[in-house]
């Protein structure tokens, strides 16, 4: 009884501590499989197998009821600590390749998501491709200011060359 108890309890944490949560039924998949997955999302997830009834108990506690109807057969929970976008496209390419795993739902910055929207999070970009998006941007207006602030300087040198030389020759 304690050892469960001290499950629910770790459950709960990882619930609670996770910037995402990604539900998966791992129905059929070899443990060689699984561990490629892990590996995988290792950088923004941790990928666990878990008893349903458990989890089912400590999502609650976490305030996360969404999970209730979906926790039968195989489960596995990915626990985004990292980047949501990069492991919800990890699970979308493995169950490509894979097609036991089955991506059931998840929840997101306080709201629950279907497996169409986990496969519509994975279709989003990475974080570290919207900043290099965003720092071109800055980069292009940056360099579109500062031509904009030269060029009527150097219209003006070259309106004022063009005058000097005009003066020379008249004289």
């Amino acid at each position: 009884m304690a050892n469960k108890e001290a499950s629910v309890a770790e459950l709960t944490d990882l619930f609670r501590n996770s910037t995402a949560v990604l539900l998966t039924e791992y129905r059929g998949l070899s443990v060689a499989q699984l561990k490629t997955l892990r590996t995988s999302i290792r950088e923004h997830a941790t990928y666990a197998v878990v008893k349903n009834t458990l989890t089912k108990i400590a999502a609650n506690e976490a305030g996360i009821s969404s999970f209730d109807d979906e926790l039968v057969g195989p489960s596995a929970i990915a626990f985004v600590h990292g980047d949501a976008v990069t492991v919800a496209k990890a699970l979308r390419d493995f169950a490509k390749a894979n097609p036991l795993l089955v991506i059931k739902g998840g929840y997101f910055d306080g709201n629950p998501l279907t497996a169409a929207e986990v496969t519509k999070l994975a279709d989003l970009e990475s974080r570290e491709v919207l900043l290099g998006k965003l720092a071109g941007a800055f980069k292009a207006s940056l360099f579109g200011a500062a031509y904009l602030f030269t060029a009527p300087l150097s219209k003006t040198v070259r309106t004022v060359e063009a005058l000097r030389e005009k003066q020379e020759s008249a004289n």
